[in-house]
Order: C-alpha cells, then sequence, then structure tokens
C-alpha cells in the first residue's frame, strides 16, 4: 500500500526532512522518548513546518482529502437552515473552528442572507497563518461587500460568546495518545528515534491519568487504540466562554462502546496523502494529514462535567435530512441535468451509509436555549452514548 502512494517532488520532500529534523531535535530533548499526542502535533501544527501551518493545498480534488461543504453547497444551505435557529433564539454571532478553504463561511453566510438571518459577526478561530490568508482570498472572491465586513478572524477564543459554535472536522484533527494494552498492563505507545535516524514506535507505561480513564473500559489483549485527552480541554474552553448557544459538532466517530469494540483492535488512526487513505503516521510528515475517529461519548461527559447540556445526537444523513437537505434538492428540476446531476450526486455522498452518511455523526450542547433543534427531530441516538 506504501509503495503505491504518490512520491513527493524534491521541494515537498525537502521540506518533509525540515520537520523530521526539528521533531528529532524534540525527541532528543525529550530524552529521547516523546508520546504520540506531542508527536501529533508537531507533524500537524509546528509554526510553518506543520502539515496545517505549511503552505501546501489539502482541501478538495488537487489536496488531500474532501470535506462536506468542498463537496457540495447542500450541506451549508442545510446546515444554514439549523444556524438560523440558534442565532433568531440566542439573538448571537456565529463562531467557527477552523474554517478550512473557507467555504462553509461562504455558504452559510450567503445561505443565512437569503433566510434574512444573519449574525452580526462571523467569527473564525484560525491558527494556521496560510489557512487564514486562504480563507480572506476565498471570501473576498465570492462574497459581497456586506457580508464580508461581517468576517472577523481570531487569534483566540472570546472571553464571552453567545450564538452558534461550529466545528466541522475539528476534533479529528486533534492530537491522541495511542495505547496498547497487553497482557502485562496498559502501554502509552510514542516515538523514539532508531539508529539510522528513522522514527521508530517505543511504548513505555500509560500514564496515571489515561490509565484511569480507562479504568471503566475493560479492552482485550492485545489491542491497540487512541485517547483524545486534548477534547476535553476544548470542551471545556468553550464551555467558559459560552453564555447562551449551541456548540454543533461534525465529525466521523462512534460512542464509546462501538469505539472500542473488541473487532477494532488496531484502533482508528488514519493518515490522508493526496486521496490516499494509509496507517502510516511516520512516513511525509508535514505531507499528509494525520486524524484519528471522535469518542463521542468523551465529548458528551465532558460537556456535561463543565455545565453544558448534551442536546442532541443522529447521523449526518438523518441531521441534514431533518434540516431540509431533500428539499434543497427538489428545488432543483431533474430536467435540468446540467445542475441537477452533480447535486443528486453529492446529495448520494452526503447521505448514503456506504459514504459520510452514517460514520459522521453531529453532536450539540449548549446552554440557555430551551428550544428544541430541529436537526435532531427524528433520530436522535443520544440513548446510544
Amino acid at each position: 500500500m506504501i509503495n503505491s502512494l504518490p512520491k513527493p517532488d524534491a521541494d515537498a520532500a525537502a521540506h518533509s526532512q525540515q520537520l523530521k529534523l526539528h521533531i528529532g531535535r524534540h525527541i532528543a530533548e525529550a530524552g529521547g522518548w516523546l508520546d504520540f499526542a506531542q508527536y501529533m502535533d508537531l507533524v500537524l501544527y509546528a509554526p510553518s513546518l506543520g502539515y496545517y501551518s505549511a503552505g501546501a493545498k489539502k482541501f478538495g480534488p488537487a489536496g488531500d482529502f474532501v470535506t462536506a461543504p468542498e463537496l457540495s453547497p447542500l450541506f451549508a444551505r442545510t446546515l444554514a437552515t439549523q444556524a438560523a435557529d440558534i442565532i433568531s433564539a440566542t439573538a448571537g454571532d456565529v463562531l467557527e473552528l477552523g474554517a478550512g478553504s473557507g467555504r462553509l463561511a461562504a455558504d452559510l453566510l450567503l445561505e443565512l442572507d437569503r433566510l434574512q438571518q444573519l449574525p452580526s459577526q462571523y467569527r473564525i478561530l484560525e491558527i494556521s497563518a496560510y489557512l487564514r490568508q486562504v480563507q480572506k482570498d476565498y471570501l473576498q472572491k465570492v462574497l459581497p461587500p456586506h457580508l464580508m465586513q461581517r468576517v472577523e478572524w481570531l487569534d483566540s477564543l472570546p472571553e464571552v460568546f453567545s450564538g452558534l459554535v461550529l466545528g466541522n472536522e475539528v476534533l479529528d484533527a486533534l492530537p491522541v495518545h495511542i495505547l496498547h494494552q497487553q497482557a502485562d498492563g496498559l502501554l502509552q505507545r510514542g516515538v523514539g528515534l532508531a539508529p539510522d535516524g528513522e522514527f521508530q514506535w517505543v511504548d513505555q507505561p500509560a500514564d496515571p491519568l489515561i490509565q484511569a480513564a480507562f479504568r471503566e473500559t475493560r479492552l482485550p489483549e492485545p489491542y491497540t487504540t487512541e485517547i483524545c485527552m486534548a477534547a476535553g480541554g476544548l470542551i471545556a474552553s468553550l464551555a467558559s466562554m459560552l453564555q447562551r448557544g449551541v456548540v454543533l459538532l461534525i465529525d466521523y466517530g462512534f460512542p464509546r462502546h462501538e469505539y472500542y469494540h473488541p473487532q477494532r483492535q488496531q484502533g482508528t488512526l488514519m493518515c490522508h496523502y493526496r486521496h490516499h487513505a494509509h496507517t502510516d503516521p511516520f512516513l511525509y510528515p508535514g505531507l499528509q494529514d494525520i486524524t484519528a475517529h471522535v469518542d463521542f461519548t468523551r465529548i458528551a461527559e465532558s460537556a456535561m462535567q463543565q455545565g453544558l447540556s448534551v442536546m442532541g445526537y443522529a447521523s449526518q444523513a438523518q441531521f441534514l435530512i431533518n434540516c431540509g437537505i431533500t428539499e434543497c434538492l427538489a428545488e432543483v428540476s431533474p430536467h435540468d441535468i446540467a445542475v441537477y446531476a452533480p447535486l443528486a450526486s453529492s446529495a448520494q455522498k452526503l447521505l448514503s451509509p456506504a459514504e459520510m452518511g452514517e460514520l459522521f455523526k453531529v453532536i450539540a450542547v449548549g446552554r440557555g436555549v430551551d428550544e428544541p433543534l430541529r436537526g435532531f427531530g427524528r433520530g436522535d441516538k443520544r440513548h446510544t452514548l
């Protein structure tokens, strides 16, 4: 599989080598071992070198993967109906966490304008200077001035916020710890340097905090899996600032009993490089994305610990159907093949259980909003968390 991947050009290979040396210095300074979460953080976010910090194209056909907003305008149009309800209920704004190419922000603002439910501000928290510029260039190209003037970029979360917090494929990019259950206990997988300078797996006894997190979870032996401790920190930060509103998170993953299923013994860690998926996180550092599926039970638990309510949990397909995606598609005549055919094809990808429909989930947590959320009117699966 690895041998079939496209080879990077000379410039990309040199960039990757720079990052390898950078990480190697961190490993040496740490005494020869970094836990995998630290390695993943450096690979993705090291300033000017990490995957999300450097300038390679990431989204769309010319990048490494395609997200739902890139796939079809139907995604944002449908999501806008739920966003409009939340903006109306809270008289609040929108805060998008990591806006990717800017496509979701643009399509949402255009549809909210059509629905006459614009927020006063559309804030984007983007830690990548490169992606921030990509977003600015795209939004300035496609948005009229009265919408563009509502967009504001942030370096950190605001102290207080009311409205909708939106994160599409944010949780899967948070660094994870990799655990390896063996007969003699739970080990924490980390990264060391082989004699030839290449990265290699090195196991150590798991950190006590991680041991405690698995106290109630029985794992078979041997078993490799992940845990995202950073997710709890993100939810705590969002809860701290949220006065009144809803945090809507869309990502691929499972409730805990499915995440740690006995048959998922190799975990969920996945790498994406030029639309090829594989499992070697040491390949082409800085040139490929590294992700892990989301334990949505952990997200729900973290929210409740911070005083937030879990307001809904459903598959992406059910959420989009509840929000009216089929009605949006029906507005286009099937006889207009040039327009209808690509929309229908993209709707199939968004909804099909074999594509994104079931693997992707939507969870809503929040406070101070009493109205039921339309996206969870049918098929709410909170009971599975």
